[in-house]
């Protein structure tokens, strides 16, 4: 299956601004967050394309600057998927993966373990990835997404709050045959239902936690949850780049 990975990547940010061009990253790591993202997933194995949508002449420019594949879109789109489903619609693939243009740790591996499990779905028309949660302070804080699968892989429920939740044990970690795990914003679609994704009525659940991918399951559709021992996190707030950083630094 032809499979392309599209990078949303907007310049306006409410907490950290113009991230993913910041030139203070370049300066110690001598390449920009959008660059690494970019240069990382292109190592993906089973990708046929990588693709930066952007509204912003600025990261455009950034980018075809590096040598990456760069396409503009609206200015009115309200979220990520919106605007890669709009370059979605002028390609030709069967699946595209939606890559978080603030993650610039993504393991090309991750890209492929996505891809390979929607290539030979026939039920999930969406599939995503999670890692195990050893840290019991990741249960409570809401900015790690925690999801639940059913006995056949399939996402049935993503919340901030700790789920499941051990009634009976003030160690949950501990519980045996209970697994936490720790949802990654990384999406693989087939096409045709990222086209339609992006047109559905966002819902109830998807508003009260602040989740897109509620979305999907609330019109009943499957996602399909792989496990994978990787793990890679967003710069949302300066703490987030100045541990990035010191991280890259010490590698």
């Amino acid at each position: 299956m032809k499979a392309v990975v599209i990078i949303p990547a907007r310049y306006a940010s409410t907490r950290l601004p113009c991230k993913l061009i910041l030139p203070e990253v370049k300066s110690v790591t001598g390449k920009y967050i959008i660059e690494h993202v970019y240069q990382n997933v292109k190592q993906a194995r089973r990708i046929h394309r990588v693709i930066v949508a952007t509204d912003n002449r600025l990261i455009y420019d950034i980018v075809k600057g590096f040598g990456g594949d760069v396409e503009m879109t609206s200015v009115s789109h309200t979220s990520g998927t919106d605007r890669i489903a709009e370059v979605a619609g002028r390609l030709d693939a069967d699946i595209v993966v939606n890559v978080q243009g603030d993650e610039p740790e993504m393991n090309a591996d991750m890209v492929d373990q996505v891809i390979d499990a929607l290539a030979d779905e026939k039920t999930a028309v969406m599939a995503t990835l999670a890692h195990k949660i050893s840290d019991t302070t990741e249960l409570s804080n809401p900015n790690v997404v925690k999801v639940v699968r059913d006995n056949c892989g399939y996402a049935l429920y993503f919340s901030r709050s700790q789920i499941p939740y051990v009634r009976d044990n003030r160690e949950p970690l501990s519980e045996p045959g209970i697994i936490f795990l720790r949802h990654l914003g990384l999406y693989a679609y087939k096409r045709e239902f990222l086209l339609h994704y992006s047109k559905l009525t966002s819902s109830v659940l998807e508003h009260a936690e602040k989740l897109e991918q509620l979305r999907a399951l609330s019109n009943g559709y499957k996602i399909k949850v792989a496990i994978t021992e990787y793990t890679s996190r967003g710069i949302d707030t300066r703490e987030d780049l100045m541990a990035f950083l010191e991280r890259y630094k010490h590698d």
